[in-house]
C-alpha cells in the first residue's frame, strides 16, 4: 500500500510541477513567438516551445516523468539487494537437518526489507520443501517453481508502465484529430488566402503526435533496461539457489 501511495503522491506531483511549467513559462512564450511570427506575417516557427505548448504535449510529458519513477524505482530495488548475490546466507549450514532448521531460523531473523527480497523468499520456501521432504529433487522443484513465479510476479507488476507507454502515443493521436479538425474548420479561410490558421492548425496535429512517440521511443528504452535487470535477477536467483542450497542438500 506504501507503494501505491508514493506511486500517486509522484504522479500528482509531476502534474503539479509540468503544469506550472506550462502556465508560468512554455505556454506564455510560446504565445509570444507565434505573435511575433504573425506580425512578421510568418507562420510559427519550430520553436522546442511551440512544439510543447497545447495539452496533449502536457499530459503526455506527467505521465512520462511518472513512467520514469516507476521504472527507476524498480530498478533501483534490483540493484539495492545486489549485494546478496556475494554473500552465503546459507554458509553456517553443513550436514544435519538440525543446521538447516537453524538456517531457516535466521533467515526467519532477518530485517524485514531484505526477508521480502526474492532471493530470500526463494531460500525460505526451499528450505521447508527440503525439512518436510527431504528430498533434493523436490527442493529443485521448489526452486523452479519460486523463479517461475518471480518472473511471473515481475511481468504483472510492469502492466502499468507498459499501459502507459501504449496511452501517451494514443494521447498524441487525439492531438491530431484535434488539429486535423480545426484545419478542416478553417478550410475556407484557407481558400480565401488566408492559410495561417490552417498551418497553426495543423502544428498541433504533427507536434503532439512528434513528442508522444519521441517519448514512448524512451520509456521503451527504459523499459528494456528493467527487464534485462529483471531476467537478471530471475537467472541469478536460480543460480545462487543451485550454488549455495542444493549443492550442499545432495551432498549430505
Amino acid at each position: 500500500m506504501s507503494e501505491m501511495i508514493k506511486s500517486i503522491a509522484v504522479l500528482i506531483g509531476s502534474a503539479i510541477t509540468v503544469h506550472l511549467s506550462y502556465i508560468g513559462y512554455i505556454r506564455p512564450q510560446a504565445d509570444v513567438i507565434i505573435a511575433q511570427a504573425k506580425l512578421a506575417g510568418q507562420s510559427a516557427p519550430r520553436d522546442i516551445l511551440v512544439v510543447l505548448k497545447d495539452y496533449e504535449q502536457e499530459i503526455c510529458l506527467i505521465l512520462m516523468l511518472w513512467a520514469i519513477y516507476l521504472i527507476l524505482s524498480k530498478c533501483f530495488a534490483i540493484l539495492k539487494d545486489k549485494y546478496l548475490f556475494t554473500v552465503d546466507l546459507l554458509e553456517d549450514t553443513v550436514e544435519s537437518g538440525d543446521d538447516l532448521k537453524a538456517a531457516l531460523s535466521n533467515l526467519d531473523k532477518l530485517p524485514t526489507d531484505t526477508r521480502e527480497t526474492p532471493l530470500v523468499e526463494t531460500l525460505m520456501a526451499s528450505l521447508r520443501r527440503y525439512l518436510i521432504t527431504n528430498d533434493v529433487q523436490n527442493t529443485s522443484d521448489a526452486v523452479e517453481s519460486s523463479v517461475e513465479s518471480l518472473a511471473v510476479r515481475q511481468e504483472a507488476e510492469n502492466s502499468m508502465i507498459r499501459y502507459l507507454i501504449w496511452v501517451i502515443p494514443s494521447i498524441g493521436f487525439v492531438g491530431t484529430v484535434r488539429g486535423i479538425g480545426e484545419a478542416l474548420s478553417l478550410a475556407d479561410q484557407a481558400l480565401a488566402g488566408d492559410i495561417a490558421g490552417m498551418t497553426n492548425s495543423l502544428g498541433i496535429a504533427f507536434n503532439s503526435t512528434f513528442v508522444a512517440l519521441l517519448v514512448s521511443i524512451l520509456l521503451m528504452l527504459l523499459l528494456h533496461q528493467l527487464q534485462r535487470l529483471q531476467d537478471g535477477l530471475v537467472v541469478d536467483t536460480q543460480a545462487y539457489c543451485e550454488k549455495f542450497l542444493l549443492k550442499r542438500i545432495s551432498e549430505q
